[in-house]
């Protein structure tokens, strides 16, 4: 599968690296070069110093081809406008979405596009935690 990440922090590099390591052609974008940093040496994919929410940075990262495109930046609107683009102008079969605002992740959601919310994932699972009994040692 050719895959395009945006956003090359902590998550954007562990996914990147992981779709890498199965074998997928991965192409990583991310508006700072330092961010890159985080890619292991072993990473064959590719690094595009650009802002992906602009087409000729998108298509330099190889848009066209992608079959999946995740947008995992810090930001939910930078990530929501780089996902239509990529869903509605470049058609890009599989489109995920990160997005912090959970009201904001079912309004982008309800635009048809695949989101998930590490504030609602996270809420959702400390409350399961605090109504498990805790393991000690």
């Amino acid at each position: 599968m050719n895959v395009i990440v945006m956003g090359c922090g902590r998550l954007g590099s562990r996914i990147a690296t992981m779709l890498d390591t199965e074998g997928h052609r991965v192409t990583v974008l991310d508006i700072n070069e330092a961010a890159f940093k985080r890619i292991p040496a072993t990473f064959r994919g590719e690094r595009v110093v650009g802002n992906a929410m602009d087409a000729s940075t998108l298509e330099r990262g190889g848009i066209t081809e992608a079959d999946a495109f995740f947008a995992v930046t810090q930001g939910d609107n930078r990530n929501y406008f780089a996902s239509q683009m990529a869903r509605e102008v470049y058609h890009v079969k599989r489109v995920l979405c990160r997005v912090y605002d959970p009201v904001r992740e079912e309004i982008f959601r309800d635009l048809g596009l695949e989101t998930f919310s590490p504030t609602s994932f996270g809420a959702q699972i400390m409350v399961e935690m605090l109504h498990k009994e805790p393991v000690r040692k």
